[in-house]
């Protein structure tokens, strides 16, 4: 499909190439905090809202639950271009919007204004967006609309829901936190669960013990992700990967463990909650991101100030 006709390309940045690098679009709202701005539109309707954007062009908009992670990615690409200035396996950042070009102007000011290093700007008149993530080689996308999240899904991208919420930017480096079931893995063992309980899922387990778990939605964007972590040691990295899991280690833990090396993924910290609160320990590794199925456990993390993304 053809690129929109309203792409800026931003001539500050310089440009990646999207068949290398790993290209994450975000919605102004995940961005942004526009909640005013959105309940404008919603009770004022477009123009009233294309007319307040225009009139505030030049004020700069509030941070969103997804800027420090965008923050903490461009401080991974400068690390990856002082070890190799050719590397072209970089992070690349465009923003998606339903705002008119317009309406647009205050958001590409909002980006400058922050040295926020996005290299396109896509404003899209079309009720479903999420039909040009996949010619412009997006690996995830995050959006403050459900419907958008769930298109994206189904279009085969790996997407999560982000809630508004105020977050103090964590200190460097990129901290990422995954949850297992229904968003690296499959939701294979979830649904016996659901049907057979608890002991019905552990007796699927310990069958299933040598067979990798299938892939669930997030798996490629985690699987690129590693392949950046990798080109760093250990102790240098600038990228830090968890894994968070209701998973039990002592009886499902093995097969999580196996899958993650089958498909040689690099974790840095694996914790088995058992079904235990997630919240805590998030507040401990303070991650720009946290991903999950479980509207309990990002509810449990938004407590805590971890900005958090929902994998419906």
């Amino acid at each position: 499909m053809a690129e929109p006709e309203s792409t800026v390309i931003n001539t500050n940045v310089k440009q990646k190439d999207p068949s290398t690098a790993l290209v994450i679009a975000v919605t102004t709202r995940a961005i942004f905090n526009l909640e005013e701005e959105h309940k404008l539109y919603l009770e004022k309707g477009k123009e009233e809202y294309t007319r307040h954007q225009q009139a505030n062009r030049d004020k700069p908009l509030p941070p969103g639950t997804a800027f420090a992670f965008i923050q903490a990615v461009q401080y991974v690409n400068k690390k990856i271009l002082e070890s190799n200035p050719a590397e072209r396996d970089l992070f690349d950042i465009l923003v998606l919007s339903n705002n008119s070009p317009e309406s647009g102007v205050r958001i590409i000011n909002s980006a400058k204004h922050y040295g926020l290093e996005i290299s396109k700007f896509c404003f899209v008149s079309d009720e479903d967006s999420t039909q040009y993530l996949k010619s412009h080689g997006v690996k995830l996308f995050l959006s403050a609309d459900r419907t958008d999240v769930c298109n994206a899904l189904r279009r085969g991208v790996s997407a999560a829901l982000v809630f508004q919420q105020e977050v103090q930017a964590p200190s460097t480096p990129l901290r990422v936190v995954f949850d297992g079931d229904a968003v690296l893995f499959s939701d294979e063992t979830d649904q016996i669960f659901q049907e057979q309980g608890l002991e019905g899922a552990l007796q699927y387990e310990r069958a299933m013990e040598a067979i990798p778990i299938g892939e669930g939605p997030l798996k490629a964007f985690a699987m690129h992700l590693g392949k950046m972590r990798k080109k760093f040691g250990q102790e240098k990295s600038p990228i830090r990967t968890y894994l968070v899991t209701a998973r039990s280690g002592r009886d499902m833990g093995i097969r999580a463990i196996k899958t993650l090396r089958e498909w040689g993924l690099p974790i840095d910290e694996a914790f088995f909650m058992d079904g235990a609160p997630k919240g805590p320990i998030l507040a401990q590794i303070q991650p720009y991101i946290f991903f999950d199925d479980g509207l309990h456990n990002i509810q449990g993390a938004q407590n805590v100030g971890v900005p958090s993304a929902w994998v419906p």
